[in-house]
């Protein structure tokens, strides 16, 4: 009795993990792109590459890696709302297959109303979706001697299902070698900001 009861324990704590498994594997996936592809990468100074060269920007790196067009649309200073404002107009322009929507840095630093940005960033994802692209989603820390990503990015991802890097900026931010001011990345900054949102693409079935 108390065998066939040990089997029939055994038996369900490997199905309870494979259930577990499982559920930690549906991550949220993206279409592949091709070679003809074309990456539009959204935001503000952080996506223009405000503290390095136009060739070191993230974006610009970004293509180096993938061999696909990133477009750089960072405008350095933009809040959230100027953002939501403008994209339609760029997305028009530029009909892309994927945007990296890198934005809410500003409003950060600012200190404005948090509803209003996770709003605005929710917004920004329902356009690019109703152009037929698909989007990533970069978390941006919020100011203060102990960084982390503002908890709405994450809250975000989670109701759209949208891959989301969400360690990158934390870790840049924190490390004065990969900066070039009190919030902009130098070179080797946004370098390793371009490898992070290509393994997010990696991961998510984007890039082989």
């Amino acid at each position: 009795m108390d065998e066939r009861r040990d089997k029939a324990l055994t038996f369900v704590w490997f199905f309870l993990i494979a259930v577990l498994l499982m559920g930690c594997s549906q991550d949220p996936s993206l279409q592949p792109l091709h070679s003809g592809s074309r990456i539009l990468a959204f935001g503000d100074s952080l996506t223009e590459g405000v503290g390095a060269d136009d060739a070191a920007a993230y974006p610009a790196v970004l293509s180096s890696l993938t061999g696909l067009e990133v477009i750089n649309a960072g405008i350095s200073g933009e809040i959230s709302a100027e953002g939501l404002r403008r994209l339609p107009t760029v997305l028009d322009r530029y009909e892309p297959d994927l945007v990296v929507l890198c934005h809410g840095g500003n409003d950060l630093l600012r200190k404005m109303d948090p509803a209003l940005t996770k709003a605005n960033l929710a917004a920004m994802i329902e356009l690019i979706r109703e152009h037929g692209a698909e989007v990533v989603l970069i978390s941006v820390p919020e100011p203060g001697i102990f960084l982390s990503s503002a908890d709405y990015y994450a809250e975000v991802a989670k109701a759209y299902d949208v891959p989301v890097e969400d360690d990158i900026l934390t870790e840049l931010q924190g490390d004065s070698g990969m900066k070039s001011d009190r919030v902009h990345f130098n070179a080797a900054g946004y370098s390793a900001m371009a490898q992070a949102v290509k393994r997010l693409m990696e991961q998510n079935g984007a890039l082989p």
